[in-house]
């Protein structure tokens, strides 16, 4: 980079647009100038919850005002943020830590200023995913972020399956987000799809007091969390899945369809499919109707 590309523009007023300025995810020093003189610079901030940027913006002495957009009222405050917009105003688009439009509100918002030819500028700075992809250890080669996993067990696992079904010729880090009370749950189901060898990373409280990597299998994983009485803060759950070509057997360690684990239970003990399905769900833990729309969706898939 040449000595123009590196300088400090902090002096020059704002040009008009939406600014996705970057938050910190737990350390305030993460916060970067340029995003501080966006925030001071702009007419006002759009914010995911206007409390807790608050506490941002008296940390650091800006006045600018503020304006609530999350994810309940995104849609129609965006009509009112594109007008602002139309007119040459200066807005910035935050959420509560880290990117905006990351898992977080401004999904809807961007397209629609891009749409109407207004500037949407990126103000770059702390993300949770990229944070704990580089300090994994984990393949960043070939990576996805998927964002959070379904809460129900059985839309869990079936979304877990299909990502062990998926062919990718080199092995690839995926990468969720986790909420403590739902962490050791989506652990076990990876074992369960897996197989309890599956490398992961569980990177909490990211540049906080009280960060933490837990590195190893899915099973080592799991149980040093199992034996905690608390498990607190935001995870990030990285894993490694491997290589696996199309056509070839499923990962070792997935688990059968629903319709094999039926018959089998069928041809062991003489039941009928009700009473497999029922059997199924009391070991499985998941609900009879859960199971019961994914073995719809693997008989429809055969079709």
């Amino acid at each position: 980079m040449t000595g123009d590309e590196l300088s400090h523009p902090s002096a020059a007023p704002l040009a008009p647009g939406l600014y996705l300025v970057a938050t910190p995810i737990g350390n305030l020093g993460d916060i970067t100038l340029r995003a501080l003189d966006v925030l001071r610079g702009v007419d006002r901030i759009a914010c995911e919850d206007t409390r807790q940027t608050q506490k941002l913006l008296n940390h650091f002495g800006i006045a600018t005002p503020t304006v609530s957009c999350h994810q309940h009222n995104e849609r129609q405050r965006s009509a009112e943020l594109i007008a602002a917009l139309r007119s040459g105003g200066r807005i910035a688009l935050v959420s509560d830590a880290g990117m905006p439009g990351i898992s977080d509100p401004g999904a809807w918002l961007v397209p629609e200023a891009i749409a109407a030819g207004i500037p949407v500028i990126p103000i770059p700075g702390a993300n949770a995913a990229l944070s704990a992809l580089i300090a994994s250890g984990l393949p960043t080669g070939e990576f996805h972020f998927l964002g959070f996993l379904p809460e129900k067990a059985g839309a869990r696992r079936t979304r877990l399956e299909q990502l062990a079904a998926e062919p990718r010729e080199a092995a690839a880090t995926l990468l969720f987000y986790e909420a403590p009370h739902r962490i050791a749950d989506t652990l076990a189901d990876l074992e369960f799809v897996w197989g309890p060898g599956l490398r992961v990373v569980a990177a909490r409280e990211l540049t906080k007091l009280h960060e933490e990597f837990l590195r190893g299998t899915v099973a080592e994983v799991h149980q040093a969390l199992a034996g905690r009485d608390r498990i607190r803060g935001e995870f990030t759950l990285l894993v490694e899945a491997p290589a696996h070509t199309a056509g070839a057997a499923a990962p070792a360690g997935m688990a059968e369809s629903i319709s094999a684990r039926i018959a089998r239970l069928q041809a062991d003990s003489g039941i009928d499919e009700k009473e497999a399905l029922k059997r199924l769900a009391r070991e499985s833990g998941q609900s009879k109707s859960e199971l019961y729309r994914e073995l719809q969706r693997e008989r429809a898939r055969r079709r």
